[in-house]
């Protein structure tokens, strides 16, 4: 293996992406070249670094030198400084300080990170980086000292629940497989993350491969399996070839294969990619994947620890949850128990989207309230507006408004409220946005991924979308709520698996909170928040509007008239609501009403 004296980390994230992080790779390297350092310096992409605000953003090791708001003239200075002469380029260091000091609110102050904590400081394509930071300790720790009845118990001690959503204790599903007498037995990492918008399993997966691996070692050799897979969706394409490369780095080192760390134990893992089904995110579908059959759940009992994947006992957790298992045998299950609630015990990463200032993955602990999360985590609502809802849970979640905003975050108090934890995906919603468009929104995404098995997700979606549909395009009926209401309820109660059964949480939550605004959608044809495009319409100002034309002659539908220096006029009829007039008008006098 070839070694470096120095290793720059590049953030290539969307957002420092968008402002460059490819240019600024690129400079590095050719500077790298100028001044004959290539051999000494490698230039390594990673998935986040943190401060993605201020980016491009780079972080060089071993010096841990974070550098942000660069360009590409930027770079030669940094090389000369930094990697030739030996000094810090302090003038971007002060220049990021400085920016963290204006935005009191930046994220960070209240985050933990456990499962994010070598993401974005190791490279993820060198096994000898993750065990430099402790890496596979906690295996060789479980392989010469614990039995696998032991290990079972240090994870039910540290209370860690399962990360996909449901929360179900994590010891107790490996001590049901353990107990499953039928051989051979499989253990399963579910890394196919289909929420709208959530991205932490990829994350760890594209920044940390080997705590995955190491997770799903310890918890084989609890349950006396000598086969994983790890199914991971094909929309991840750097996901699954880190996974591939940290797999035959494992191998390699004697971490995986016969007779691990020469223990006698046998233990290997393959990596499947899903289609892009969201109903194989549930295990039982997932299950049927691998086989290479259609992902459609089946019917439960048996359960997977009895009756899984190839009809034998079977064990899935999802990424976050193995990612957990090397620190709590390492550091106690005391220490992991330390932190969250009484129920919901140790961190949670969240992927935080919408309205809201910082988006991104964070990482806290259980307990931190919505407006922790919202306010100082995530810096507030964008342009400084008014905070509406919160859904938690992705697709199948519910939206609570600025009433639960002090809500602790845990699966109890969200369960109480309305909603669910789902895998960790939060959006932030401001006062313009309209609830009745966004349950339509989620419910078309769930009735598209819906597998169609059973009736009553693949039909009662299909009806559930079609009145929310009617709803927003100002064709709404005396009736309709109530039977949304009564969809839901048997959408739930008849559905086979939890996508059916956790597909009408945003209508009930949203039907729960602001039944206002279904109600000013049906009975008065308007869109309180201004969104429906058939519920609204753009009107000129009389004594605002200049009559410079400029709206008439952008307008693509040729809706408005009017002479020139005079008042112009919008024709509702023509009118498609596009809003161009509104965007090149340099009066103001234009209006939604």
């Amino acid at each position: 293996m070839k070694y470096y004296r120095s290793h720059v980390l590049v953030c290539v994230d969307p957002e420092c992406l968008k402002k460059g992080a490819h240019e600024i790779m690129d400079a590095l390297q050719d500077e790298l070249v100028n001044q004959g350092l290539n051999d000494e310096v490698q230039v390594l992409e990673t998935s986040r670094i943190g401060d993605c605000a201020h980016g491009p953003e780079i972080m060089v090791y071993p010096e841990g030198v974070h550098y942000a708001h660069l360009t590409p003239a930027d770079i030669p200075y940094i090389v000369k400084e930094h990697f030739l002469k030996g000094r810090v380029a302090s003038r971007f260091v002060e220049e990021v300080k400085k920016s963290n000091d204006e935005e009191l609110s930046a994220p960070t102050a209240k985050e933990v990170r456990v499962v994010l904590r070598n993401c974005g400081v190791i490279d993820p394509e060198n096994i000898e980086d993750y065990i430099a930071e402790d890496g596979y300790q906690a295996l060789g720790k479980v392989l010469t000292e614990y039995t696998p009845e032991q290990v079972i118990d240090i994870v039910l001690r540290s209370g860690l629940r399962g990360r996909g959503g449901a929360g179900f204790p994590t010891g107790k599903k490996w001590q049901f497989c353990r107990a499953s007498a039928e051989t051979p037995k499989y253990i399963i990492c579910n890394a196919d993350e289909g929420d709208p918008g959530a991205f932490m399993n990829r994350r760890v997966l594209e920044g940390d491969p080997h705590s995955v691996l190491e997770g799903m070692i310890i918890g084989a050799y609890a349950i006396g399996c000598n086969q994983g897979y790890i199914y991971c969706r094909a929309e991840y394409p750097i996901a699954v070839r880190t996974l591939n490369i940290a797999i035959k780095q494992a191998r390699g080192m004697g971490l995986l294969g016969k007779n691990i760390l020469g223990s006698g134990f046998d233990f290997d893992i393959e990596v499947r990619m899903g289609a892009g089904a969201f109903v194989c995110g549930e295990e039982t579908a997932l299950m049927s994947s691998i086989e290479g059959r259609r992902g459609e759940p089946r019917p439960r009992p048996p359960f997977p620890a009895v009756k899984g994947l190839f009809m034998k006992p079977s064990n899935i957790n999802n990424v976050e949850t193995f990612s957990n298992i090397p620190q709590i045998v390492l550091r106690g299950p005391e220490w992991y128990a330390s932190m969250g609630t009484e129920k919901s015990k140790g961190t949670k990463t969240f992927a935080l989207a919408g309205d809201v200032k910082h988006t991104g993955l964070i990482e806290v602990p259980f307990g931190l309230s919505l407006r922790e999360i919202v306010y100082d985590v995530g810096g507030g609502i964008k342009d400084d507006k008014g905070f509406k809802a919160i859904q938690t849970g992705g697709p199948m979640g519910g939206c609570l408004p600025k009433e639960y905003l002090d809500l602790p975050m845990d699966y109890e108090e969200l369960g109480k409220a309305g909603s669910i934890m789902g895998s960790g995906g939060l959006v932030v919603m401001d006062e313009g946005t309209c609830m009745v468009d966004i349950a339509r929104f989620f419910m078309e995404f769930i009735q598209d991924e819906s597998c169609g098995k059973c009736t009553p997700c693949r039909v009662g979606t299909k009806r559930m979308l079609e009145i929310l549909e009617r709803i927003c395009d100002g064709k709404g009926q005396d009736g309709d709520i109530e039977t949304l209401e009564m969809l839901c309820e048997q959408i739930r109660q008849d559905s086979l698996c939890g996508l059916g059964q956790g597909a009408p949480n945003p209508v009930v939550s949203t039907l729960k909170h602001f039944r206002d605004e279904y109600e000013a959608h049906i009975y008065e044809k308007r869109c309180p928040a201004k969104v429906c495009k058939a519920l609204i319409r753009y009107e000129i100002t009389d004594g605002v509007c200049t009559g410079c034309t400029v709206c008439a002659r952008n307008c693509p539908v040729s809706a408005i008239s009017g002479e020139r220096r005079q008042t112009h006029v919008i024709d509702p009829d023509i009118c498609v609501r596009c809003g161009i007039c509104m965007q090149v008008c340099n009066f103001n006098a234009i209006v939604i009403k």
